[in-house]
């Protein structure tokens, strides 16, 4: 049952990652981001929200080992504080962030708890 739940887990991180790679206006605006007067915006979003999660799903997939999907349950908890982090010092839309927050610390506790 935890091979399937992390494969699950890689394939949604892949799934997050192509939006902000393959449609990176579309990903600024859910996450309330304007682009610049310089497309780096879009370069930005394509290499960190992007391309970075479609490699962590994809090296899950590729590697197999529960490391491999525990790493990446590390990145999401980085995620989560970064998101407190912002609650505590940047007043963001409090439901948004929220949900995206809820998101990132249960990817980050399952992969973590399921394969350390």
């Amino acid at each position: 049952m935890i091979d399937i739940l992390n494969i699950a887990a890689a394939l949604l991180t892949i799934g997050f990652g192509a939006f902000g790679w393959l449609a990176p206006r579309f990903t600024m605006a859910a996450l309330d981001l304007r682009q610049g007067k310089t497309t780096m915006g879009l370069s930005e979003v394509r290499a960190s929200v992007g391309c970075l999660f479609v490699a962590l799903g994809v090296g899950c997939l590729i590697i197999g080992a529960p490391l491999a999907y525990a790493m990446t349950g590390v990145a999401y908890a980085g995620a989560a504080l970064g998101r407190l982090t912002s609650i505590a010092f940047d007043a963001p839309p409090r439901a948004k962030v929220l949900t995206y927050f809820g998101v990132e610390a249960a990817l980050a506790a399952f992969l973590t708890a399921a394969n350390i």
